[in-house]
């Protein structure tokens, strides 16, 4: 590999579990950069599946290291519900380890990310209210609480009483919410500390000397290119950068040390919450890819708005990520659905543009320019050739790879880790 960055080229759910879970059987190290338990990966293996939202999808491979790094924003309840789920699933999560830098969600974020997202009315920005939004925040703020507070017990109780102070004047005065405790707070953390502690580490140190001495890494991206807080849709983004250039920031280490970055698409687009969605189809093939696609949260539950391709999105994304390849899921999903689109451009009255627009009311002007191109017939989730896929799927696969710039060096024919064809 030996260093290689995995993310997501379109808005999120491009299926980035099942690609990590096939490269992590390959690796010694996995990486997790950015984000926080808004994120969910579905990982299937013999048989079993796992939902993860913190952990990174390498720690069902016995003997990996698996990092959580500076970058993400972590919830302790979560983590260590996770880590339970895993042991009581007999996967062995010794090797997990918790940079000391990462910021914690504090149950102030979680309040006040719902109390905030009511306030905005029609207007909400379709967060999970999982305090991920608050915590950044803080962190941009300088009052966050960092894991390495956590592990000294008196900082911890002196930074939680003076946020509580600030941040309930906030919940009770401007939201006219209920106030939480400082002492409940305390109490609660104080004992996830306890368990927690073994898994702490600097793991810039950890990752620095694992490339040093030439074991495969790899870095997980959470999210996607689209939900970039400066890259993307915004202001319908996520709090932290999901591109390429965050993983540096987010793990601790510089960009000469990563050799190649893997974007992964699905064969269509989907997206979940507002903003302008230029290809969403609003038609019968919309519900039906949904359907046969299973297109619901895997941490909210809410149905995803489903479309055709837009190479203009993933053209983007090899642009801003510097991505060496691309990796296109759930082709299978298409199949039996007669012609195909794939939008080249968009229309923005008489103007045609080629390049992805910076602004939000822009992009809500413009209309896809399509190409219509033949699809298949049949069942393809049991290929195991990329060569047997039926000619129509092969050229659908080489028409994105024309379009993006970019060579797809992985097609998915379903969930499993089976069901991927290596080219």
């Amino acid at each position: 590999m030996p260093t290689k960055v995995v993310i997501g080229a379109q808005w999120g759910d491009e299926g980035k579990g099942k690609i990590v879970d096939i490269l992590a059987g390959r690796s010694e190290v996995v990486v997790r950069s950015q984000g926080g338990n808004n994120a969910g990966h579905t990982v299937e293996a013999n048989g079993v599946q796992y939902k993860l939202h913190l952990t990174p999808s390498g720690i069902i491979n016995k003997g990996t290291l698996c990092i959580i790094g500076n970058g993400v924003v972590v919830d302790p309840k979560v983590l260590l519900e996770e880590i339970d789920m895993l042991t009581e699933k007999g996967v062995d999560v010794s090797g997990l380890r918790l940079d000391l830098r990462a910021h914690l969600i504090m149950p102030y974020h979680i309040v006040l990310d719902g109390l905030a997202e009511e306030a905005k009315g029609k207007s909400d920005i379709g967060t999970t209210r999982r305090g991920i939004g608050p915590c950044y925040m803080d962190k941009a703020e300088r009052i966050g609480i960092r894991v390495c507070d956590l592990m000294n017990e008196q900082v911890f109780i002196n930074k939680v009483k003076e946020n509580v102070m600030i941040k309930n004047k906030i919940i009770e005065k401007v939201y006219e919410g209920k106030g939480v405790s400082a002492v409940e707070i305390i109490e609660n953390y104080l004992e996830y500390a306890k368990r927690l502690k073994q898994y702490v580490a600097d793991t810039s140190v950890l990752l620095f000397n694992a490339i040093k001495e030439g074991k495969k890494v790899l870095f997980e991206g959470a999210q996607g290119t689209l939900l970039d807080i400066d890259l993307g849709t915004y202001p319908f983004v996520t709090s932290s950068h999901p591109v390429s250039g965050g993983v540096c920031v987010g793990t601790g280490i510089g960009p000469t040390m990563i050799d190649s970055c893997l974007g992964v698409v699905k064969a269509y687009t989907t997206r979940v919450g507002k903003g302008p969605f230029p290809t969403e189809l609003f038609d019968e093939v919309g519900n039906e890819i949904r359907e046969r696609g299973n297109e619901y949260g895997t941490v909210t539950k809410r149905p995803r708005r489903c479309g055709w391709f837009d190479a203009v999105i993933v053209k983007f994304a090899v642009r801003t990520s510097g991505l060496t390849e691309l990796s296109v899921n759930k082709i299978d999903t298409l199949s039996d659905l007669g012609k195909l689109k794939i939008c080249v451009g968009y229309k923005k009255g008489d103007e045609v543009l080629d390049e992805f627009p910076p602004s939000l009311e822009e992009l809500a002007l413009c209309e896809p320019i399509y190409e219509e191109v033949d699809g298949w017939e049949g069942d393809i989730s049991n290929v195991t050739k990329y060569e047997d896929l039926p000619e129509n799927a092969k050229k659908y696969i080489e028409r994105i790879e024309q379009l993006c710039g970019c060579r797809v060096s992985m097609v998915g024919v379903g969930p499993n880790r089976a069901q991927n064809l290596e080219r």
